[in-house]
């Protein structure tokens, strides 16, 4: 089969396409036949090895994907051979034809929902999810905000918390983004890279019961004048440092929060993905794909998935 790989830590120029044996499903494992794949920018730190990130060598990037099973082990009891399914966290990586899958990780895919849409899912779902309900602890009624919106956690986020009865107010920092968040339906679109984007929320009988971070050394400190009193933000992504006011949390009882994908059992991810599923069946979640690309394109993927401005998911398309 042929997969993307590297066999150290370095950057993009070391992904190469080879030809490799096709892996084995084992007693407890799932084989699929991998149709498309999701680029997520852990997938570029576990490729660089930075961010308290490393890789097992020769490496397969990619964690999400979507695909069809082609064969089970003999433990293996909730699925069967011809299943479409999602999936994340794999075993050998999701930038190859083939791919083996823990159980735990894989989900069932709606008939509704195309190969790439579901590569879509594992990391960004997920982590909105988690970050919503798991951490933030939102409640139909109350106000959120997105804090940088356009990328794919930030869009699944938008469209979770909708669906959810909440109050959705989302950042972008384009032109592009914004117009791309109306088309989601958020009533309220403000623009980040306005200094003064959150004064009205920073005054007094104001604020938001929730907010999704998704660049917190940039926006921690005005985040916590923007929150109602028992306030919660949640921090989803972080790029450096930052200095608070600890007293802006104490005069709200507010709460600060960090996330992150690798410490949610699975357990939780089974619920997750139960939670998601007839959500996904009636696509009132419906992943935003900017960029599709060949297996040989993952390099440009790794560096656009960094890029500012991100306009929804990248996908690599495998198989037809």
């Amino acid at each position: 089969m042929k997969a993307m790989r590297s066999h150290q830590h370095g950057d993009v120029d070391l992904l190469n396409l080879e030809e490799v044996e096709q892996p084995v499903a084992a007693d407890e494992q799932i084989l699929v036949a991998v149709k498309a794949a999701g680029v997520n920018p852990v997938d570029t730190y576990i490729r660089a090895g930075i961010n308290n990130y490393t890789a097992n060598f020769p490496h397969t990037p990619g964690m999400d994907g979507a695909g069809e099973v082609v064969a089970v082990g003999k433990l293996v009891k909730d699925f069967k051979p011809g299943d479409r399914v999602y999936f994340s966290r794999t075993l050998t990586g999701s930038s190859a034809e083939y791919a083996l899958l823990d159980p735990a990780t894989t989900f069932a895919l709606p008939d509704a929902i195309s190969y790439d849409e579901g590569a879509c899912l594992g990391v960004p779902y997920t982590t909105a999810h988690r970050a919503l309900f798991g951490r933030g602890q939102a409640q139909a009624g109350e106000t959120v905000l997105i804090h940088g919106a356009t990328g794919a956690v930030g869009i699944a986020c938008v469209q979770l918390a909708a669906a959810s009865g909440l109050k959705v107010i989302a950042s972008a920092g384009t032109v592009e983004g914004e117009a791309l968040l109306k088309q989601q339906g958020v009533a309220q679109v403000i623009n980040h890279n306005d200094a003064e984007h959150l004064a009205q929320w920073q005054q007094p009988g104001n604020g938001f019961n929730l907010i999704i971070e998704m660049l917190a050394n940039v926006n921690l400190d005005r985040d916590l004048k923007a929150l109602a009193p028992k306030g919660r933000v949640v921090v989803v992504g972080n790029r450096g440092t930052i200095e608070i006011n600890p007293r802006d949390l104490m005069a709200r009882d507010a709460s600060v929060m960090g996330m992150a994908l690798f410490n949610v059992s699975a357990p939780e991810l089974r619920q997750i993905g139960q939670s998601l599923y007839p959500l996904l069946a009636s696509r009132m979640l419906e992943p935003v794909i900017r960029t599709t690309y060949a297996l040989t394109e993952l390099p440009k993927a790794h560096q656009d998935v960094l890029k500012p401005g991100a306009l929804g998911n990248l996908v690599i398309h495998i198989a037809d």
